[in-house]
């Protein structure tokens, strides 16, 4: 039962994660902390930044959990972007091992970087609640659904990015440019209902929005206007990652392991 692909794929992932983790945190000091806390030092540098210069309420909606909802989603989708063009080149030398595939690098890094994204959002909440910046979420399930829909779709343009990039060595200058267009594109700091009607229309048929949206409604509740479909956006992550496999399948022949 034991030797089931899928107990050996998990096996190797397990393995791939401690060995992550250890390449990049090492066994003593502060260690998979800083993965928690380079993000952490990032979001209370643009909260207090934003809370200094800005009004406690925008269009409504009070100022430091909508930046803290934006900016760490902005992380996660960063971060899954950047791990994903980087983790074959830092790990060529596992290639040679048949057992261990692409795929299987992919998906430790991003569990790993789901993990340290997850819990800076937990601790950014916690100490934000206890100085009174932000209330309890209103809906803890809507915060659940759309923080794994956002890992969700930014695992599959992350899969997109990385098959590209085992054909394109030029997708590693463009990586950098995607991560910055995202800030606009995504909702990240702003709210769909803030946009015209016409172009709130053409700006959900990107699936990260409906995602960061629905992470706000769980937030917010129902007093603050939120338009999300989760259908819509978990279908377009399930395309992309299936058109992320198959670049990095169809790539794989591509890859010098020398």
């Amino acid at each position: 039962m034991t030797d089931a692909p899928i107990f050996r794929h998990a096996r190797i992932i397990n393995a791939l994660v401690m060995r992550e983790m250890n390449t990049r945190f090492g066994r003593e000091g502060i260690g998979f902390v800083w993965l928690i806390a380079e993000p952490l030092a990032f979001c209370f540098g643009i909260l207090t930044l934003w809370i200094l210069t800005k009004p406690a309420y925008e269009h409504g909606v009070r100022i430091a959990p909508f930046v803290m909802t934006g900016y760490m989603s902005i992380i996660l989708c960063r971060h899954f972007i950047s791990q994903a063009a980087a983790a074959l080149q830092a790990n060529m030398g596992l290639m040679h091992h048949r057992q261990i595939s692409p795929t299987h690098i992919y998906v430790a890094r991003a569990f790993l970087e789901f993990l340290g994204a997850t819990a800076a959002f937990i601790v950014v909440y916690v100490v934000l609640l206890a100085l009174g910046q932000v209330e309890l979420p209103k809906d803890i399930l809507l915060v659940y659904g759309g923080w794994l829909l956002l890992a969700w779709i930014a695992q599959g343009f992350a899969l997109i990015i990385a098959g590209l990039s085992m054909r394109f060595e030029a997708m590693e200058r463009i990586v950098p440019l995607l991560s910055y267009l995202l800030i606009p594109f995504s909702g990240a700091f702003t709210m769909v209902s803030w946009l015209p009607e016409e172009f709130r229309k053409i700006f959900l048929y990107i699936p990260f929005p409906h995602a960061i949206e629905m992470l706000r409604a769980g937030v917010f509740g129902e007093f603050v206007k939120t338009y999300y479909d989760p259908g819509y956006a978990f279908l377009v992550g399930s395309v992309m990652i299936a058109l992320g496999l198959l670049l990095i399948s169809i790539s794989r022949n591509r890859i010098d392991v020398e």
